[in-house]
């Protein structure tokens, strides 16, 4: 089962991948900025997704591009609940701060970010690649919540795809305290955590977790930093003292996190 998930993750990864070093300029004339409605189709189903473009956006350079992936409060139809909180507060507060197109995918209702939901927001970012001009080696993975738990899934998923992930107060194994929880990694492949660890090892991660988390326990992210420290791993661990649930305010808020995950590029 994982050979199969595995195989059908590459040749998707590899398709978008193409996509990315072969993504036509965009023309130079001035194009709309800000908060920008989107719609990609799944399946069956239609998913809003929001992009913000910077106001300094031109086609005459490329542009990193942030993947943001919302928690549970921000499921919905709307188009709009993922951008007000989290990364998308942060921008609102200051936009300079964020020099990078930035992908907001919104959850249906009673869903999670594994399955169609998942593959749906890659083709939010595949879209978001074609209408404007990208580094295909500054793509970043960051969510909060359940969130943080489908940015370990994509990333476990499509590992070639991303400079870096941040996972803010999400989880990895199946827990049991939080309904319809998903395991990251497929039952087949053994302890999840030392498979996590051993396919991520490479890839620039910074995870961060609030000390007093009240909704997804820290050790979930104390977990997944130990695997991936003893595997060798690329990976830096914030706990956040005395925050509860809401950490990701701190973190989007953080000079130094942004800093950090603008500097990191694709390894190739």
């Amino acid at each position: 089962m994982t050979r199969v998930l595995l195989t059908i993750g590459r040749a998707i990864s590899y398709g978008l991948a193409a996509l990315l070093c072969t993504a036509p300029r965009a023309s130079a004339q001035r194009v709309e900025t800000g908060f920008l409605d989107r719609t990609v189709v799944h399946g069956a189903l239609a998913y809003p997704y929001q992009v913000f473009v910077p106001a300094g956006y031109a086609s005459d350079k490329a542009w990193p591009v942030i993947l943001f992936l919302h928690g549970a409060g921000e499921r919905g139809a709307d188009g709009l609940l993922q951008t007000t909180v989290g990364l998308g507060s942060a921008i609102r507060r200051n936009p300079t701060r964020f020099p990078a197109l930035i992908v907001m995918p919104q959850l249906p209702k009673d869903s999670q970010w594994v399955g169609a939901p998942a593959e749906a927001a890659l083709e939010a970012l595949r879209r978001t690649v074609a209408e404007f001009r990208v580094d295909s080696n500054r793509i970043y993975l960051t969510g909060m919540s359940m969130g943080g738990h489908g940015s370990w899934y994509l990333a476990f998923r499509h590992p070639e795809l991303f400079a870096a992930v941040a996972p803010i107060c999400g989880w990895v194994t199946e827990r049991p305290e939080l309904p319809g929880s998903v395991p990251v990694v497929p039952q087949d492949s053994g302890p999840p955590l030392s498979a996590l660890a051993r396919r991520l090892r490479r890839m620039p991660i910074w995870i961060v977790h609030g000390e007093m988390d009240q909704v997804v326990p820290v050790a979930a992210s104390r977990e997944a930093a130990a695997a991936l420290r003893a595997a060798g791993g690329n990976v830096r661990y914030s706990e956040l003292l005395g925050l509860d649930h809401d950490a990701w305010d701190a973190a989007y808020a953080s000079r130094a996190f942004v800093t950090w995950l603008f500097a990191q590029h694709r390894r190739h």
